[in-house]
């Protein structure tokens, strides 16, 4: 295979395994297992909390002592380990454990599978702008194959999803060591202690217009938790009204919510021309603007004829409001940094999104699902609601403080979209 097929076939592995828990593990955890509100914000918290270290961390190592592809295939082994004594347990307390050890070693994988892909494509002459959000996509694809196989598979509230989950993690580990060498930076002696340590990419942060971004990035990485820790049981509550017991929302809710990585197909494909003719910030407005919808049609949704075509809506903007800000905004990263300083940026970026902001929304998100619930019964559409009226604010907020390069002036982004 050339090296676009290689890199689409990793990626496709990559979010596979994502897919085969992280939208249904809420509903697992719920209705099988008992567990409140809380403890699922709780347990879905504990990405946050390694992404929130573990990407940059790994990334630095992976810049300057061990070959990225390596450490890859390292981190997917520990997964697969932890994975599948997740199947087993059915504690909250030993459940967050067992997914934080999952969550230290998966994490960096994205942020390093985003690394493998930009260094393979530069290595083989190949504009990023142009090639990865085409090889990005296939993993779009891979994590709806694995939800349309959990769903129709009757394993959305069984531990089944949690070993596929671990075998698919096992199957990359091994698909990794027949990836090309990523080679780490040359050490140079003369190199501050800083530069030593990898964190160059730190200095992002003295820029105001990438602190800004990076701060957006984390309050969109909370907007982003919300939705994978309570899509599902949403979904699957409506089972408690006899009128949509056996409606096709409540027996296959994970195809339904495959709809919105269906979109995402479509708006992956669109971010060159979007970064090219109008820029990143409104770009991310547009991100943000999607979100708001998201939320606001699940508040309305149901599974009357009516609703199911709110939700079908909602399933449709969340291919812009996820795209839009999480791949263009890698995208973004890669344009503003120095190779050598790649896979740092890119854990970087990693930890923002999906460390701190993960947790921030993980734990909150929790909260207010069970302060809207009396008696175990969940009040959806204000929780709905406040997560709309969030996104908005967030929106308001970007349009004002984050400033784009001048569309006029040269800019390393349009450059390079343009070749």
């Amino acid at each position: 295979m050339n090296i676009t097929a290689r890199l689409k076939m990793m990626s496709f592995m990559q979010y596979f395994i994502w897919g085969s828990w992280l939208v249904t593990l809420g509903a697992y955890m719920i209705n099988t297992l008992h567990f409140t509100g809380s403890d699922v914000g709780m347990v879905y918290s504990s990405k946050g909390l390694a992404a929130i270290v573990m990407p940059a961390l790994v990334g630095i190592v992976a810049d300057k002592w061990l070959r990225a592809d390596r450490a890859y295939m390292i981190c997917h082994l520990v997964c697969a380990a932890a994975l599948c004594y997740a199947a087993q347990v059915n504690e909250p307390g030993l459940m967050f454990w067992v997914m934080l050890v999952n969550a230290m070693a998966f994490m960096p994988t994205i942020a390093l599978s985003n690394t493998i892909s930009y260094s393979c494509l530069a290595q083989a002459g190949l504009d990023t702008v142009s090639h990865f959000p085409r090889i990005r996509v296939y993993g779009t694809l891979g994590f709806i194959v694995a939800m349309w196989a959990i769903s129709l598979m009757g394993a959305e509230l069984s531990n089944l999803q949690l070993y596929m989950a671990a075998g698919a993690s096992l199957a990359l580990a091994l698909y990794a060591l027949t990836l090309p060498a990523i080679p780490v930076a040359q050490n140079n002696a003369s190199q501050s202690l800083v530069s030593k340590l990898g964190l160059n990419a730190f200095v992002l942060f003295k820029q105001p217009r990438m602190a800004v971004f990076f701060l957006f990035a984390m309050l969109l990485g909370a907007v982003l938790q919300i939705t994978n820790t309570f899509g599902s049981p949403f979904l699957h509550d409506f089972a408690r009204n006899p009128e949509y017991a056996d409606s096709f929302i409540v027996k296959y809710p994970s195809i339904l919510l495959s709809v919105s990585q269906m979109s995402e197909v479509f708006f992956i494909l669109t971010i060159p021309y979007f970064l090219k003719r109008f820029g990143i910030k409104t770009v991310m407005l547009m991100s943000m603007v999607a979100w708001m919808l998201r939320f606001g049609l699940f508040a309305f949704g149901d599974p009357s004829a009516v609703g199911f075509g709110l939700l079908m809506l909602s399933m449709i903007v969340y291919g812009c409001a996820f795209d839009f800000f999480n791949i263009s905004g890698s995208v973004f990263v890669e344009q503003e940094v120095s190779s050598d300083i790649r896979a740092s940026a890119q854990g970087l970026f990693m930890t923002t999104v999906n460390g701190i902001g993960a947790y921030i929304g993980s734990i909150l998100s929790g909260m207010a699902v069970d302060y809207f619930s009396v008696d175990g019964v969940k009040d959806w559409q204000t929780i709905w609601l406040v997560f709309a009226a969030y996104a908005l604010v967030l929106t308001v907020l970007f349009y004002f403080t984050f400033h784009d390069r001048d569309p006029g002036k040269n800019s390393a982004l349009r450059t390079k979209v343009s070749h």
